[in-house]
């Protein structure tokens, strides 16, 4: 059942401004207010990738080849090996690939498109508050900021057909070129065979670990004190939860950041329809810091509207190999 999203932005509600009661499982636009009066965390000039992030001693990433240039991390393709995956047990070959090493930063979002949408400040926080279509144009600017191929084509003239969803007011038809070598987002099979750990899978509950707490902000841990108790708005803000800086809890065993937790990655399929080219929702993948720890888990399927906007809603890139 799809919650219907609180809009009065009021601080006595049980629920966070542009978000739904129990926002993992969001459907409905959010407005992309800020009605939280707690300081934003100070960012960093330093960029994601060096030495501001420090690398784990228990990050194993022989299995993975790393693109530093552009803060990806290769991906060898083979068979769905997790069992904790929506993809188990269905013989799913997966396609070598390359996937960001951590969450897009407000840094990189900055410098590609001019703007920084995101509630919480910082560089070396992830970006928050944008919504699918936002992902996609990021993905076609950086391509060509880069120097590569634009994986998408773009129609904003006139509504997409296979968009059922009546209360997406911006439908732009997006389309995959076909060969294109640019930065795109992943499917969500990519996104749950890296967060499992690809052909070094050791079934982890959570992308990395079957400990939260070792490798997820979700709304237990993300501010001042842990929390316990009922899923509440009102206590999640006076808590000052809130993004963290992308790197700072344990990576899995490909090398990868923060799949579970802090913010919820749009992938590029439908909810309803994964393999096709209708449906309402998109996909959104690992949970973030407002959610229950339950949207954390690799296969858990998050979903919300395409034009959905929220302070835990970010993305991470890919690229075809």
């Amino acid at each position: 059942m799809v919650i219907s999203a609180c809009s009065d932005g009021n601080a006595a509600s049980s629920s966070p401004p542009g978000q739904s009661a129990r926002p993992e499982n969001s459907a409905r636009p959010a407005n992309g207010s800020d009605a939280s009066n707690h300081s934003a965390e100070p960012g960093s000039s330093e960029v994601p990738g060096h030495s501001a992030v420090p690398d784990h001693p228990d990050s194993t990433e022989s299995s993975a080849r790393a693109d530093k240039a552009s803060g990806l991390v290769f991906i060898q393709g083979g068979a769905v090996r997790s069992t904790r995956t929506a993809e188990a047990g269905t013989r799913k070959e997966v396609a070598s690939f390359y996937i960001g090493k951590y969450e897009v930063t407000q840094q990189e979002w900055t410098e590609v498109m001019g703007n920084n949408p995101s509630q919480f400040r910082g560089d070396r926080l992830p970006v928050e508050g944008i919504s699918w279509y936002d992902a996609v144009e990021y993905c076609n600017k950086r391509s060509l900021k880069e120097g590569y191929t634009p994986v998408y084509r773009i129609d904003k003239s006139k509504p997409d057909p296979g968009n059922k969803n009546d209360h997406d007011p911006v439908k732009w038809k997006v389309t995959i070129k076909e060969g294109a070598n640019g930065y795109r987002l992943p499917t969500e099979a990519e996104w749950e065979y890296a967060a499992g750990g690809g052909q070094q899978s050791r079934d982890d509950l959570y992308s990395g670990s079957g400990n939260a707490e070792d490798v997820a902000w979700y709304w237990r841990n993300a501010g001042d004190k842990p929390l316990t108790g009922d899923w509440n708005w009102p206590l999640i803000e006076s808590n000052h939860n809130r993004t963290h800086p992308v790197g700072s809890k344990k990576p899995n065993g490909l090398g990868l950041y923060d799949m579970s937790g802090n913010v919820r990655e749009w992938c590029w399929n439908w909810y309803e329809n994964p393999e096709g080219d209708t449906g309402s929702l998109k996909i959104v993948k690992g949970g973030g810091w407002i959610g229950d720890v339950v949207s954390s888990e690799i296969a858990y399927r998050g979903k919300f509207e395409a034009s959905g906007l929220g302070p835990d809603q970010g993305l991470r890139v890919a690229r075809s190999e």
